[in-house]
């Protein structure tokens, strides 16, 4: 078993609001597209009085607290309010921190609180909102960083150029302490969790699934009504609805999951209902 506790419960952006973008390979154009969208979010007006919100904010529990073994806490970081997760394995008090984008400072706060050793930082992709402060908090901790796939180099060696177009603190490239490959698994405490690799939003996406809480962390493969974007450089359609349908289907109805932006929801509800990737839904 397992529960999740929001730090905050935030704004966050429709994916679906962006999905009728062109698709470009043109880096300044869609940074300029991206910029223009934020700046006219509700999201990003009201950011400084999200951030105070924020750090005011105790945690709120989203499912019931049942007995469990690891607890889950959403911590949206970013303007984009990306949905960083801690991890924490109950039974040794030992923590994952994965997709770390920013405000270090909340999610170090929330470590703190919770008195808990960090092991391990998880990265389920490379773009800057959800691995901007990874090598920050790596570094801070003495821990190593995993995943994501290889594939994603391409991303990440552009940290530094996604920094300055997207109005992040500066990143430097890094690679990671561990690539992943599909099928392989990662452990913090006593917990294990499964990789899927999930090309599409980006070619070196990861997926991590807890067989054990039915639980999948999934970044910007899949949001509740709608999937990630592929205009990215490098994004594919087809790759990413046949990873979903292929690769995180089959793991069941039943399997919780969190995305990168937005509410939890399920696969099952979204098997049934999500216009892009629901059962009948041609690609």
């Amino acid at each position: 078993m397992w529960h999740a506790q929001f730090l905050v419960h935030g704004g966050h952006y429709t994916q679906k609001k962006i999905l009728g973008w062109q698709a470009t390979e043109n880096l300044d154009e869609f940074s300029l597209l991206l910029q223009k969208w934020a700046a006219q979010s509700p999201l990003q007006r009201g950011l400084s009085a999200l951030d105070e919100r924020r750090r005011d904010a105790g945690t709120i529990n989203v499912f019931p607290a049942a007995p469990s073994s690891m607890k889950v806490t959403l911590i949206p970081v970013t303007p984009f309010q990306q949905n960083s997760s801690l991890l924490v394995c109950e039974a040794t008090g030992r923590a994952a921190v994965v997709d770390p984008g920013g405000d270090l400072d909340v999610i170090q706060g929330e470590i703190a609180r919770q008195n808990v050793t960090v092991e391990k930082v998880f990265l389920t992709h490379g773009h800057i909102d959800h691995c901007a402060g990874a090598k920050t908090l790596a570094t801070h901790y003495g821990v190593p960083i995993e995943g994501p796939h290889p594939d994603e180099s391409f991303w990440l060696d552009k940290l530094p150029d996604q920094s300055t177009r997207f109005g992040f603190p500066a990143a430097e490239a890094f690679e990671p302490d561990r690539w992943l490959q599909d099928g392989e698994t990662v452990q913090f405490g006593d917990e294990t969790l499964e990789v899927y690799h999930c090309p599409g939003h980006t070619p070196g996406h990861v997926v991590f699934f807890s067989r054990a809480h039915r639980l999948a962390l999934v970044g910007d493969v899949l949001f509740a009504g709608s999937i990630g974007r592929t205009d990215f450089p490098r994004g594919n359609h087809a790759d990413l609805v046949h990873a979903i349908r292929e690769k995180l289907w089959p793991l069941g109805d039943d399997v919780t999951f969190v995305p990168g932006h937005g509410p939890t929801s399920t696969f099952g509800a979204e098997r049934r209902t999500n216009p892009y990737v629901a059962d009948g839904v041609k690609a």
